[in-house]
């Protein structure tokens, strides 16, 4: 669900507000920034997947045999 103000702008105000932010910031302070958000997305994603490897070895720990020793001695 997006803001009425942002369905109001259409395509020339959001180039309006894109050369704004270009004259103000400068090209080379947005690259840097965008740098920085690339970054962090990287980062994220690296996050994201060590947190799936985390989970799986803890999942297959814990799938290990669970037969109690009484009933492994009466299959021998």
């Amino acid at each position: 669900m997006t803001p009425l103000f942002v369905q109001n702008i259409g395509p020339w105000g959001f180039l309006l507000i894109a050369i704004v932010v270009l004259v103000l910031f400068g090209r080379g302070k947005i690259s840097s920034m965008m740098g920085e958000v690339g970054k962090g997305i990287t980062a994220f994603k690296k996050g994201v997947d060590d947190g799936k490897k985390e989970i799986e070895e803890a999942m297959a720990d814990d799938a290990k045999d669970i037969t109690p020793a009484e009933e492994e001695k009466k299959d021998s």
